[in-house]
């Protein structure tokens, strides 16, 4: 009954459009970010090669966990981060950041931007949130939303003098680029391993990629960015990112994605999952290993999945360690890897979801190729994102009922 009350945002967030929307209004005036002076440095140390250790031998029993309710009164929750501290970040798809503190919803906003974002497509809107690695020392954070012109950027903030309060007079423009169509924004942000912060895009919407973006260099859309935001302003590119040589855009380190929701490093290998929502018929998680050189190809738009589109040269192009077809439901959102010491028969499971259908599959690799992929939990949430706690904790967040669950032991 519930999915019949709720079809009317069925296609919130990672769902197809073909029909751009009407343009909106001119944005507020934001500082603009000047040309960045590439900085050759030498990237942080990353972990080596994952063992089987660091992985259980098999899928756990999924009825050794459970999703227990923590908050609910949300409004369309997006994205969920923590700043290294015990205080959990809700981010609000029409421009609000929630702090939830103790267990408690704190009634003021940590940051409110309402006035600066374009919530009004289904897949618009404040996107995604990252806390700086060192952000106990700076309180600094950044965020990734389409502005009132429906374009995408990515912006930094310092917190007030009240850590539950940022400064909004703080922003900072990193990146702003042109999004084509109101669908496929990507919006995932976060930084990895190695220091640098990584930024997923769609491929600009419409359908089918009409475009071609996901597979030009010249292109932001449908790809992982990666950039240094610590050695210049606004950033620098790394020395080790693939296009600096000058045939794509240096900032590019992966590509051929259509609309990646959600993409997660596992926090004790490093090791990078990309969850890639399909267009017709499949549904994908790509992955790469922690360490690996970027230039990846995934493939979009010559595969959809493993499975041919629109065709094209296939050499060279790196197929999804999983995917399901949309008997199973149509718009995956990826999770993260169970680090969580309360759970054991859990470690090194790679969670993701489908937004629809509610299902939940674990997918387990063992350090030497070998998959396992298995549905754990068939739920009746519209899951939007997941997200982890300072000590390792999963959590889910249904969209549609504003709640936030986490993953515990089974009483």
């Amino acid at each position: 009954m519930r999915r019949l009350l709720l079809v009317a945002i069925l296609l919130t967030l990672t769902a197809c459009s073909s029909t751009p929307e009407t343009a909106a209004p001119p944005s507020p005036t934001v500082p603009e970010s000047p040309p960045a002076t590439p900085t050759q440095i030498e990237p942080s140390p990353i972990p080596t090669t994952p063992t089987p250790s660091f992985f259980v031998e098999k899928l756990p029993d999924p009825s050794t966990a459970q999703w227990s309710l923590v908050v609910s009164d949300l409004e369309k929750p997006v994205d969920l981060q923590n700043a290294g501290d015990d205080r959990l970040f809700v981010v609000e798809q029409s421009g609000v950041i929630r702090v939830l503190e103790a267990g408690e919803l704190l009634t003021e906003p940590f940051l409110d931007l309402r006035d600066f974002v374009n919530a009004s497509g289904n897949e618009q809107g404040l996107l995604g949130l990252a806390f700086h690695p060192n952000y106990a020392e700076n309180g600094q954070f950044f965020v990734n939303y389409t502005d009132t012109r429906g374009n995408t950027v990515v912006a930094r903030f310092s917190v007030s003098p009240d850590p539950n309060l940022a400064d909004l007079n703080s922003l900072r423009v990193i990146i702003r680029f042109d999004q084509p169509y109101a669908n496929h924004n990507g919006g995932g942000i976060a930084f990895g391993p190695d220091g640098y912060l990584y930024t997923a895009t769609g491929d600009g919407g419409s359908s089918g990629d009409p475009q071609g973006n996901s597979q030009k260099l010249d292109s932001y859309l449908g790809k992982i960015l990666r950039i240094d935001i610590d050695t210049a302003d606004p950033y620098a590119i790394p020395p080790d990112n693939p296009f600096v040589d000058g045939t794509g855009l240096p900032e590019i380190w992966s590509y051929g994605l259509r609309n990646p929701w959600r993409f997660a490093f596992d926090p004790l290998t490093g090791d990078l999952y990309i969850a890639d929502v399909g267009q017709s018929a499949w549904e994908e998680v790509n992955f790469q290993l922690a360490g690996a050189q970027g230039g990846i190809n995934y493939g979009w738009n010559i595969r959809e999945g493993a499975h041919t589109f629109a065709g094209g040269i296939t050499e060279g192009l790196t197929d999804p360690v999983a995917e399901y077809g949309h008997n199973l439901g149509i718009s995956v959102t990826g999770g993260p890897v169970v680090r969580d010491p309360s759970l054991p028969d859990w470690q090194g499971v790679y969670l993701y979801g489908d937004y629809d259908t509610g299902l939940i599959w674990g997918l387990l690799h063992d350090g030497q190729g070998n998959w396992q992929n298995e549905v754990l939990f068939d739920t009746d949430y519209m899951i939007s994102s997941f997200g982890m706690d300072v000590d390792g904790r999963a959590y889910l967040i249904d969209h549609a009922a504003g709640a936030i669950y986490r993953l515990a032991p089974t009483p």
